[in-house]
């Protein structure tokens, strides 16, 4: 995993815009892999960042990197709360929480959908995606917007510049932890 992988798929996490992201990266080596992400939390967690292995299929496996503290903040609010208990979620701590998703996500049958309030995606629209099997969408970007699509797009929007912001940076020499904003 290379700072240009994750900067290309995590800045408006880096950036402080967005709970969490998450992608898929193939590997070689399980035990290397999870070294490489031991290395990379050695450099996030003190700017408040965490990664973690959410899930391993033969050759990929989904990483998760994302801000604790957003996390803790989104999983108070009522609606997320409601959904999450839906699907069998003990919401006493985040990290509950998130062993739980990775338990989900090991399950087979149908992806957790509900993965996308962990991404800091609305309760409104990870309801309605769940809710809708992903049809009649009013909008979609890096989610299916099924509530406010003006803010949706708005986010899209700053999301995609930050990215493009950060991808320049890191190529002009800023090093991961100068595109973190604390």
């Amino acid at each position: 995993m290379s700072d240009e992988l994750i900067v290309s798929q995590c800045s408006p996490t880096l950036a402080g815009l967005k709970t969490g992201n998450m992608f898929s990266v193939e590997f070689t080596s399980k035990e290397e892999t999870i070294e490489r992400i031991r290395g990379l939390n050695l450099r996030l967690v003190p700017h408040g960042l965490c990664m973690l292995p959410l899930r391993f299929t033969e050759k990929r496996v989904l990483v998760y990197m994302y801000s604790p503290e957003r996390l803790c903040a989104d999983l108070e609010q009522p609606q997320v709360r409601e959904l999450l208990s839906s699907f069998g979620y003990d919401l006493s701590s985040a990290g509950g929480c998130i062993a739980r998703l990775r338990r989900r996500m090991g399950e087979g049958g149908e992806f957790p959908h509900e993965v996308g309030l962990f991404l800091g995606y609305p309760a409104e629209d990870v309801r309605g995606f769940i809710e809708n099997r992903a049809a009649d969408c009013k909008c979609v970007g890096f989610w299916k917007v099924y509530g406010d699509v003006d803010a949706a797009k708005m986010k899209f929007e700053r999301f995609e510049k930050c990215t493009r912001d950060n991808c320049g940076r890191l190529r002009r020499g800023c090093s991961l932890e100068q595109l973190i904003s604390q």
